[in-house]
């Protein structure tokens, strides 16, 4: 399979995804409403939802960045990596980001910023220090092609439904726990049958929304690769690069669950999860996939 086969199959599939989700989130809104027999409650929770998270978009570079410990560095005591970066930049025709370090020894990386003029690469000490040049340039590249995919805001529109549909499930249990599905009776077979539906989606839909949520993320991160490599034209570089970020037992110090989905690879090490619940693509089918692309 060819580099441009492979990003556009991930495409495909992330928008495949991204439009059951919609539907998904729909429905899920539209039974609860329902059941609740208050059509209103599902505009509020969209315009708290929406507003919520456009708060959060706006400001998340800032709030990552100070979670991670991370701090910026300029051309002059970074030239090397900025070299790098710029002639990526180059390529990609993007803005060259601003480039931040966290001190960890743990070696990763991830990319934030609401858009591209806006956008951070971020590197640990480790990643720096271990990896080739060819294939910190392979990292880079990944990381490159999140920004060029405005893969923050997708996660962003996404954690607003996801979201959405936890706040739902919420109220929908508070408002059945106080008694407000007594007056079903008096709707006939159709207001028991969306009472029914509902209390099973309360339980079951914030699960669900989560693992699509996990699906979409680890669909942006086979694309960020393949797009990556369409950047450096050396798929190896890439490849040995995780490869050599997965064998490395080192703990990251600053890993943190509310920020892991973003870095390149899992930086909690050595706790094994069903692949369901993973926010990353396992390295070994990564890896299999970069290897088998053809430049």
């Amino acid at each position: 399979m060819t580099i441009y086969n492979q990003a556009d199959k991930n495409v495909r599939l992330t928008w495949v995804y991204i439009l059951g989700f919609l539907v998904f989130v729909i429905g899920v809104g539209y039974v609860f409403a329902g059941a609740m027999n208050n059509p209103a409650i599902l505009v509020v929770a969209v315009i708290f939802s929406v507003l919520m998270s456009f708060a959060s978009y706006w400001w998340s570079d800032k709030i990552v960045l100070a979670i991670a410990g991370a701090k910026e560095v300029t051309h002059e005591n970074a030239k090397e990596i900025f070299h790098l970066v710029e002639n990526l930049c180059i390529t990609a025709g993007l803005p060259v980001p601003k480039v931040y370090i966290i001190k960890d020894p743990s070696p990763n990386a991830f990319a934030t910023g609401r858009d591209p003029q806006h956008a951070v690469v971020c590197l640990t000490t480790g990643i720096i220090e271990k990896l080739e040049k060819t294939e910190l340039e392979g990292v880079i590249a990944h990381e490159l092609s999140h920004i060029g995919n405005r893969d923050i805001l997708l996660s962003t529109v996404i954690v607003v439904l996801v979201g959405f549909v936890a706040l739902m499930a919420d109220w929908f249990r508070r408002w059945a726990w106080w008694g407000g599905g007594d007056d079903d009776r008096d709707r006939g077979q159709l207001g028991i049958i969306l009472m029914i539906a509902a209390i099973v989606l309360s339980i079951l839909a914030p699960l669900a929304a989560m693992l699509i949520q996990l699906a979409i993320s680890r669909k942006r991160e086979y694309l960020a690769d393949a797009d990556g490599t369409l950047l450096t034209r050396y798929p190896e570089g890439l490849a040995s690069a995780l490869e050599k970020i997965s064998a490395d037992p080192t703990p990251m110090r600053s890993a943190n669950r509310a920020t892991a989905h973003l870095f390149i690879a899992n930086p909690f090490k050595g706790k094994k999860i069903s692949n369901l619940f993973q926010t990353h693509p396992p390295i070994a089918e990564r890896v299999k996939r970069l290897r088998g692309m053809d430049v």
